[in-house]
């Protein structure tokens, strides 16, 4: 039942984003055409959509408009799609493969690659601030002001720098969580804050989604390190094996195979915990918990 219910909840969420994307970023039919199709080529048809689908399974629960909803996760996705071109970049992970398909880089150019990611991030802050989005003034400067968190120095960007600082540095436990609850898990969390913000919900009413949020980015990136020991690039649709040849510490290096395996377990047990003030109405984010520990790519 849950199998069923999150494999429909994918399906529909990954179609529900491309449609936006596509929506939303046409081409202009001027000289910014590039710019746009490699926008659109890195926006559209890729990647699990695990964010959009906790922002709006979030905010379904609480019953928020689903056109509200999408358009916010298009705006979350957004800035996880610019985040994965600017990491694939040669100064950065230099990638040639993402998604099972050339890197935006690759298929274009290193300048294109770079405007794109750039506009995908300011088309992230475009969509929130419409009042499309939301009528709510101050229900869009919380949308902003989160994803704007979540994605800059107190964040995404501040644990890519970590991990780049891991490479020439041995890192402890306590600072290999840190580095990943910013890189991976502040991204995750806005997701489900800002499907409760969509909701109007009181800050004390997402303590419970706060804790499911925390539980779940810690267990999403343990799942990625155990994946990139021992997946397969073909289902990954990129290259793996990459941390470890760089040297960096990661909760696999750290912990072993075997107690990083249940150490993600715990957490997803967790993290569900944290909902047991809901009833069915929550069976989607149980469903995707568990989902995060047990997928192959």
């Amino acid at each position: 039942m849950a199998d069923t219910l999150l494999k429909s909840a994918l399906a529909d969420i990954a179609a529900e984003i491309d449609e936006s994307f596509d929506r939303l970023l046409p081409l202009p039919g001027d000289p910014r055409d590039k710019l746009y199709a490699a926008m659109r080529y890195a926006a559209i048809g890729g990647g699990k959509r695990v964010r959009p689908l906790l922002l709006t399974a979030t905010a379904g629960m609480h019953g928020v408009d689903r056109e509200a909803a999408i358009r916010a996760a298009t705006a979350i996705e957004a800035i996880h799609v610019y985040s994965l071109i600017h990491d694939d970049l040669p100064c950065m992970d230099d990638d040639a493969l993402r998604h099972g398909k050339p890197t935006v880089h690759c298929q274009w150019d290193e300048a294109t690659a770079v405007l794109a990611g750039d506009a995908l991030h300011a088309f992230a802050f475009e969509v929130l601030a419409d009042p499309e989005t939301s009528g709510d003034p101050f229900v869009r400067v919380e949308l902003l002001r989160t994803l704007a968190t979540a994605a800059g120095a107190q964040g995404m960007a501040g644990g890519q720098m970590m991990d780049i600082v891991a490479e020439t540095s041995s890192f402890d436990l306590p600072t290999v969580t840190r580095l990943q609850q910013l890189k991976t898990g502040a991204l995750l969390a806005a997701a489900v804050e800002m499907g409760g913000i969509l909701a109007h919900l009181p800050v004390e009413m997402r303590i419970p989604l706060r804790g499911y949020a925390r539980d779940i980015g810690l267990a999403f990136q343990i799942a990625d390190d155990l994946l990139d020991a021992e997946g397969s690039e073909e289902a990954a649709g990129k290259a793996l094996r990459k941390d470890a040849d760089a040297g960096k510490e990661t909760f696999l290096s750290l912990l072993g195979a075997d107690r990083a395996r249940d150490q993600a377990r715990m957490l997803v047990e967790q993290a569900v915990g944290h909902l047991a003030s809901y009833g069915p109405e929550a069976d989607l984010l149980r469903a995707l918990a568990r989902f995060i520990v047990a997928r192959d790519h």
